[in-house]
């Protein structure tokens, strides 16, 4: 896999919500360099065992 595409929501509280649209990785964080941070520790920890891919994507969305 050569990229993964997360759709990013704001939520009411300021924080934000990254959702992976290929795989099951969710997470969360209250800055977008935080939501940075988690985002590709979500994916070093969801292929632990198997290739990483290779560019991540964050795709802000309007709820």
């Amino acid at each position: 896999m050569k990229e993964l595409i997360f759709e990013v929501t704001q939520e009411a509280d300021g924080g934000y919500v990254a959702e992976c649209l290929t795989e099951s990785i969710v997470t969360q964080g209250d800055t977008w360099e935080e939501l940075r941070s988690m985002v590709k520790d979500a994916v070093q920890g969801y292929y632990f065992d198997a290739p990483k891919p290779q560019m991540i994507r964050l795709r802000m969305v309007s709820a």
